[in-house]
């Protein structure tokens, strides 16, 4: 018996007699192909995901068993001519970092910044009546109404009878601030995104409920201040409404940032701000705007970066520089009373020896 001999065919790999050869070869003359994790044959456009599924795919033509390996499809061949140059890349060389500005004075002389009015807010202003505005009188305690909610921020006590008014009152003495998605109180700055959970914070004075407003009394308008920056300015926008643009004024020097808002229907009340900025302005390039809901002061920075805050608080800066300041007349004293001392007084102090003679 002659030896049997495998099929090359692709998809058949059956064994056949070479010398009695028949059309029983089921395969596929075309070629695999691998696309997009499918696997098929180029000549039936047979595919699968799966590559037992791949290999289990019957043939498509009928011929001859055949013994010699079918031709690889030829590569392709590049033609060197075609074949891109390599860009050059371009090195670009760091600039040196430039060393911060220098920082001047606090007190350096101020410089008015010439407002841009709005027309209609003009308009409104110098047209507005002139208005007197009588002080209320402090109403009596036994004039309070029952549920009557005291005034404090962050207090939510509600007035029942006198005796209410000897509980402590936790609250906030300062004003809410709401900038960039966070909700905080100006006293404590106790930042969260939650509204509700800035609506439950707890106070953080303690003092006496406050059943009447003080606002008619109170010589201070409360203002809502809110700023944001770019790359190379600083935006603080102060919201107001019916202020005097002719009275009111905004000077800055270049760490420094004084506002000064006249109401002239409450009795010519102010609002006021003077801060030390975080970084170093550009006096000559500000300019201020004014509108009927807000004034918005755009200051040019210095050199370019990023604030982490818009100022420097100065109380906090003036205990720092009071205790510095304690520390360092203390330690002058300490070296006065140890410069009082005349070494000339002291005694000095001989120690003997006793010599034992040791006799054997």
């Amino acid at each position: 018996m002659p030896p049997m001999v495998v099929c090359y065919n692709r998809g058949c790999g059956q064994s056949f007699d070479p010398q009695n050869n028949s059309e029983d070869c089921v395969h596929h003359p075309g070629v695999p192909f691998f696309h997009d994790a499918y696997k098929g044959w180029t000549c039936c456009n047979k595919k699968s995901v799966d590559f037992t599924e791949f290999l289990n795919i019957k043939g498509c033509t009928r011929g001859l068993h055949s013994n010699e390996k079918p031709p690889e499809p030829e590569k392709r061949k590049e033609d060197p001519s075609l074949v891109d140059e390599p860009v050059p890349v371009e090195v670009k060389i760091r600039e040196p970092i430039r060393p911060s500005m220098e920082r001047p004075s606090f007190e350096t002389a101020l410089t008015s910044l010439d407002p841009w009015v709005a027309p209609a807010f003009r308009k409104q202003i110098d047209e507005m009546p002139a208005v007197t505005v009588k002080k209320k009188i402090p109403t009596d305690i036994a004039a309070i109404e029952a549920g009557t909610v005291c005034k404090h921020g962050g207090c939510s006590c509600t007035y029942e009878d006198a005796k209410t008014s000897d509980k402590p009152c936790v609250y906030h003495p300062g004003v809410p601030i709401f900038h960039e998605g966070m909700k905080f109180w100006s006293c404590c700055q106790r930042k969260t995104s939650d509204f509700t959970a800035f609506m439950n914070q707890a106070g953080c004075e303690t003092g006496k409920h406050l059943w009447v407003s003080e606002e008619d009394e109170s010589k201070t308008i409360k203002c809502r201040l809110d700023w944001h920056q770019t790359a190379t300015t600083v935006v603080v926008t102060v919201y107001a409404k019916n202020y005097h643009y002719a009275k009111s004024y905004v000077r800055v020097n270049p760490i420094r940032l004084a506002i000064c808002l006249v109401f002239p229907q409450q009795d010519g009340n102010q609002y006021n701000v003077d801060m030390e900025l975080r970084g170093v302005i550009d006096v000559a390039q500000c300019k201020v705007q004014m509108f009927g809901t807000k004034v918005e002061i755009t200051l040019v920075k210095g050199e370019p970066g990023t604030w982490a805050k818009l100022d420097f608080p100065r109380e906090k800066k003036s205990e720092q520089q009071k205790d510095v300041t304690n520390k360092a007349d203390n330690s002058n004293n300490a070296e006065d009373n140890d410069s009082d001392v005349d070494l000339d007084d002291l005694e000095p102090t001989l120690r003997t020896a006793t010599i034992t003679e040791v006799t054997e």
